[in-house]
């Protein structure tokens, strides 16, 4: 009997030892890391590069009444761009600057001295916006103030130039494809007003006004985001 309880003892410590072996050898189980979606952060100043193209229509007449009728202008611009955003919840504040070269020309065949013409050289903007935060996408519209440098005359014989403040207004999209990093696609309308954009007198003395009409830009930029505003965080 002291022999069988000795037996009996063994086996039941060494089946012990084995299935505690067992349960140390399994893994146990690792809870899925959660997913993170990031947020990112539209305030604080940028700055960036643009460029596109632009088209208008312009208008000379002369004081006896003569006039060319609407005639075409079509061209492209580039620059620079400074601006601030300011991102309350979900809606996006900001202000925004632009300078840009242009060559948005056009003209007109039948003048007195040759062909007349009207060229937009420059064309700056000063603007509010407002836009809509959806993750890395900003669509926003845009209005404010509106500056160009338009040059008019005939060819060869007489010209003028001006800087004429109108008004402009359109709308975006903006997307951040990298920390700090922005790309964008907008459309702006641009009014200078009925009246005479640039005035010049011909070698017959005649008072020539042109109008600048109707101006339309597309252009698309790059920009880059400081980060005064804060840094861009997870929401898990």
């Amino acid at each position: 009997m002291k022999r069988l309880l000795i037996g009996f003892g063994a086996l039941l410590a060494v089946t012990t030892v084995s299935a505690n072996a067992a349960d140390l050898g399994r893994r146990m189980p690792v809870k899925a890391a959660p997913m993170v979606e990031p947020v990112f952060n539209w305030t604080g100043f940028y700055l960036g590069v643009n460029g596109g193209y632009g088209w208008a229509k312009s208008t000379h007449t002369d004081v006896a009444g003569l006039t060319t009728g609407s005639f075409d202008q079509r061209g492209g611009l580039i620059g620079g761009t400074l601006g601030y955003n300011w991102q309350m919840g979900g809606a996006v504040l900001g202000l925004e600057g632009d300078i840009d070269w242009a060559r948005i020309n056009g003209s007109v065949a039948g003048c007195a001295f040759g062909s007349c013409f009207t060229n937009v050289r420059g064309f700056d903007t000063v603007r509010g916006r407002l836009g809509y935060a959806a993750g890395s996408w900003m669509p926003y519209i845009t209005g404010g103030l509106a500056v160009a440098n338009i040059k008019a005359g005939q060819d060869g014989v007489a010209s003028n130039d001006s800087w004429r403040a109108g008004w402009t207004i359109g709308g975006g999209l903006e997307w951040m494809f990298a920390p700090r990093w922005s790309a964008k696609a907008e459309y702006l309308y641009a009014d200078f007003g009925t009246g005479s954009a640039v005035s010049y007198t011909t070698p017959a003395v005649a008072l020539v006004n042109a109008t600048e009409r109707n101006v339309n830009i597309v252009r698309g930029g790059i920009n880059y985001h400081f980060d005064w505003g804060g840094p861009v965080v997870a929401r898990y």
